[in-house]
């Protein structure tokens, strides 16, 4: 029986897919995230996410609802459908915050824009922007905390969901010939810049995809 870990905890379907194909899961969160205070103060004309966890950190502010007819373009499938199920009308979303740069400076330069963020955020989509001098502020709504553990099980394979997870678990662990399945590019990136190459990255950034990839691999 192969054995992974899942540096998040996942939902029981997703572990069942795990179980139902004989595959051992060990999961511990190696991140935690935080609601920062904030205040939606000096708004531009649209609005950006590249997280779910920057949705909800919004939506535990008060006057959340006044941006409600505020344009959004976000990363992320479950984020866009977040903020669909909470009445913002999305104009663009992609799996990925470089895509999502591009087709902001390609086709909607001349708009301005504020970003909500966390205190870990990449910089390709800000640099992009600043590159192409379109106008944007930042709203730092949460923060993203590292909890690394030691892993003493013996492991065939590890999940990881944000470049944080990888810093995190390489804080207290090595990787040797476990094999790393990524849920997305940025995620594999934060790997390769540890020399580590026995990566699966998943098709589409979803858990899903990334359970997929496990179940193929080790079938």
């Amino acid at each position: 029986m192969n054995s992974i870990l899942s540096t998040k905890k996942l939902s029981e379907n997703h572990k069942q897919m795990l179980l139902d194909h004989s595959i051992s899961l060990i999961e511990e969160n190696f991140i935690e995230t935080k609601t920062r205070e904030f205040e939606l103060a000096n708004i531009n004309q649209n609005l950006i996410f590249t997280s779910q966890n920057a949705v909800l950190s919004l939506l535990q502010n008060p006057n959340w609802e006044t941006l409600k007819s505020k344009p959004v373009f976000c990363v992320g499938l479950k984020t866009k459908e977040l903020l669909t199920e909470k009445g913002f009308d999305v104009i663009a979303f992609t799996g990925y915050a470089a895509d999502l740069a591009e087709i902001i400076s390609l086709i909607y330069a001349q708009a301005t824009y504020t970003f909500f963020t966390g205190n870990l955020r990449r910089d390709i989509l800000p640099n992009t922007l600043k590159e192409n001098e379109i106008k944007f502020n930042e709203i730092e709504v949460y923060e993203t905390n590292l909890i690394s553990k030691k892993i003493t099980s013996k492991i065939d394979g590890i999940l990881f969901f944000s470049p944080s997870a990888v810093e995190s678990y390489l804080t207290s662990n090595t990787i040797k010939d476990q094999m790393c399945f990524c849920i997305g590019e940025s995620t594999s990136e934060a790997l390769e810049n540890k020399k580590i190459h026995n990566i699966i990255i998943a098709e589409k950034p979803s858990v899903e995809n990334v359970i997929n990839d496990v179940l193929e691999h080790y079938q």
